[in-house]
């Protein structure tokens, strides 16, 4: 157990703030322990800090989960079980898995962060997410101290959405996460420019390891990585709105990149948006949007997380004010701010 601990090294955007206690845990009786500690703080359960904007100091208990391990529970002709520790890192996780020959999760290679925040936040790119490859998931339940298991209906998957977000925020830690992956793929590429990248290889009949390095090769050209550029990814979510409020838009711009999700909803590209509104490259003081992708917010260098929130605000205003749509950030707040846009 550390105490008034630099956080820095610990998310992704490099904000320089302090949690009153820190410790990791690799298994659930050292997290058992150190929750016994102090348990009247406030906790927070960190995995790669990929997800998050600490807008001050912590004052609480921030523990790392750093739970390892990768095991193959069964398989057949067509499909594996493959469980993995909540601490595992995501995109060597994938790594592994395609090295195996078990596809379902190419498509979502270099995305930052840890197997257990894969649920939580329903994490997708390239037209797939871990709903579709999702088995189930141990998490410790923080009140009783038990180790309950959830199953896909259970979790509640949503658009970046799960039930851990909602109804069951702030009550579980998750230990591990089962994926059901297949060894005869069904391969993805009409998402995003993926076969445009193959194209431009000169790959016609491609492998789920051609689809991974495709994917890296787009999110390395367009994505800053946050060794050298602060960032969290996609900051914002992209929005559904209904096609009342859809039409007035696509009539003032038809070129609007938008995607259909059913006779009554549509999803616009909130990296469009913004970018059409003129904030690509925006910069205040120390951070900014980025040049290459409007969807990331990315900090300079020196810049505090509140200087971050407030840009984002200034974005969804101007968003608002000029399409008459709402932005809802993708990025976790913390400490929560119930108040802000």
């Amino acid at each position: 157990m550390q105490h008034n601990f630099s956080l820095q090294p610990f998310n992704t955007f490099g904000i320089d703030v302090k949690a009153k206690h820190f410790a990791r845990f690799s298994n659930t009786i050292e997290l058992q322990n150190q929750l016994n500690t102090f348990p009247q703080e406030e906790l927070l359960i960190l995995g790669g800090g990929s997800n998050m904007l600490f807008t001050q100091d912590f004052n609480g208990l921030v523990l790392r989960n750093e739970i390892k391990g990768i095991e193959l529970l069964e398989q057949n002709d067509d499909q594996v079980l493959i469980k993995a520790g909540a601490g595992e890192n995501w995109h060597a996780f994938v790594q592994h898995c395609i090295a195996q020959n078990w596809a379902g999760l190419e498509n979502l290679s270099l995305i930052p962060g840890s197997v257990g925040a894969s649920p939580m936040q329903n994490i997708g790119a390239y037209g797939v997410e871990i709903k579709d490859v999702f088995h189930e998931l141990s998490a410790y339940h923080i009140d009783s101290g038990e180790t309950h298991t959830f199953n896909k209906e259970q979790c509640q998957f949503g658009y970046r959405e799960s039930v851990f977000k909602r109804a069951l925020k702030n009550q579980y830690i998750i230990l591990d996460v089962t994926f059901a992956l297949t060894k005869n793929p069904e391969l993805r590429t009409s998402y995003g420019a993926i076969q445009q990248e193959l194209s431009a290889k000169g790959i016609s009949n491609p492998s789920i390891r051609d689809i991974s390095e495709a994917v890296i090769a787009i999110r390395q050209s367009k994505l800053p990585d946050p060794k050298d550029l602060g960032n969290a990814g996609s900051f914002f979510k992209n929005p559904v709105i209904s096609l009342e409020t859809f039409a007035p838009i696509q009539a003032k711009y038809p070129d609007v990149s938008h995607y259909v999700v059913s006779d009554k909803e549509v999803k616009l590209a909130a990296g469009w948006l913004i970018e059409k509104a003129g904030l690509k490259g925006y910069r205040e003081g120390t951070c900014g949007v980025h040049t290459k992708q409007a969807l990331v917010l990315v900090n300079y260098g020196g810049s505090h997380g509140q200087q971050i929130l407030d840009l984002s605000t200034h974005i969804i205003q101007t968003i608002q004010s000029q399409f008459g749509v709402t932005l809802e950030r993708e990025v976790n707040i913390i400490p929560t701010h119930e108040s802000i846009l």
